[in-house]
């Protein structure tokens, strides 16, 4: 191999990439390519070994031969996708079909490797796997932040949250709610706090991302 390790940061969660393929020789040469460039491997021989196995909580993709013993690779990607798993996956086929490679990458996967593949493009494709995963995971992070945020306003700040979402002055707010303007602003300051934004546009932004106004009374 002539690619050399690559030291990740001390404070970086490191990713791992598991491999799937009941041919033992290339899982190891796999493993090598991988370790060669600082990814930390599991490797297993059929998907239902890989289904005992707990994820653990870090970026990571999943490199799927297509046809595998008991469970293939298209039938472990819909299982996967069931149990809400969303790791993202590179298909590996010595005997791959163009309506296959299709399948595939309809139901989400980053890529699809004929056998014999050239080192780099398998790299490329988990690059572009993990950095895939990564931006996901951040954005989970950033929902699960931003929906605690959420549950701390009470029912009237909600209300109010998802009119002001919409445009409405407080004015207008008043009298659909039924309440004083200043009971609005109030609630209005206790919203713009509570949530951490910084402006309406802001705001609005936060609204999109919990699902839109009509989960806001949820």
């Amino acid at each position: 191999m002539s690619h050399r390790s690559a030291p990740l940061p001390a404070n970086a969660e490191e990713p791992v990439i598991f491999i799937v393929d009941d041919d033992e020789a290339l899982r190891d040469a796999l493993g090598s390519l991988f370790r060669s460039v600082g990814l930390k491997v599991e490797m297993f021989g059929s998907a239902t070994e890989l289904l005992q196995f707990r994820f653990p909580d870090v970026p990571s993709c999943l490199v799927l031969d297509i046809r595998l013993p008991r469970l293939s690779g298209l039938d472990f990607q819909a299982e996967m996708a069931k149990a809400n798993i969303r790791i993202p996956v590179i298909f590996m086929t010595g005997h791959g079909d163009i309506p296959m490679s299709v399948k595939a990458m309809k139901a989400g996967a980053i890529d699809f490797l004929a056998k014999p593949f050239r080192d780099q493009d398998m790299l490329d494709a988990v690059a572009v796997a993990l950095a895939r995963d990564r931006q996901r995971r951040l954005a989970e992070k950033q929902l699960s932040s931003l929906r605690a945020s959420f549950d701390a306003l009470t029912q009237r700040e909600r209300e109010v949250m998802g009119l002001v979402a919409t445009g409405l002055m407080n004015k207008q707010i008043a009298g659909e709610l039924g309440v004083s303007e200043i009971t609005v602003k109030i609630h209005r300051g206790h919203v713009m706090r509570k949530m951490g934004a910084r402006s309406l546009a802001d705001l609005v932004r936060m609204v999109e991302m919990l699902g839109g106004n009509s989960s806001l009374s949820k």
